[in-house]
């Protein structure tokens, strides 16, 4: 076992959150309807995301005793990794526009990139980040040695 396949994450308002991860320039797949969709998969290169009732998710992983659902940080991030310094700047300013709260200014790492902060409407963190050294294979997947 050696590969992540999908990331779900449980979401507040799927029909919001749609409409958000749109904005940021996700092209997605929508299973039932625009207005009362049952699950949203992302058509993303790399590993795949998709949004998903939160209350629906918690019962996903035990129908007699859901996970408690709480607020605050979770302790993961989901980061897009960046080709240039620029397009870090373009995603956080396009995020802030769809509705993202910025978390982190871009700026100048500690480990010699540069990178930023945002959450998305269901308080996500995710990294925006650029390596001047990074490679990046022919799917477009950070390439780690």
């Amino acid at each position: 076992m050696n590969r992540l396949n999908l990331i779900t994450l449980g979401t507040k308002d799927i029909v919001k959150s749609h409409q958000f991860f749109k904005e940021l320039g996700f092209d997605t797949s929508v299973r039932g309807t625009e207005t009362n969709p049952f699950i949203i998969f992302f058509r993303n290169q790399g590993t795949r995301i998709a949004l998903y009732p939160i209350e629906e998710l918690a019962k996903d992983v035990n129908q007699d005793n859901p996970p408690v659902l709480a607020s605050g940080f979770a302790g993961i991030t989901l980061s897009y990794n960046a080709k240039s310094m620029e397009e870090v700047d373009d995603v956080l300013k396009k995020a802030r526009t769809a509705g993202a709260t910025i978390q982190k200014e871009a700026k100048k790492t500690d480990w010699g990139g540069y990178g930023g902060y945002f959450t998305d409407l269901d308080g996500y963190y995710w990294e925006v980040a650029y390596g001047e050294d990074w490679e990046f294979d022919e799917n477009n997947m950070l390439v780690i040695d």
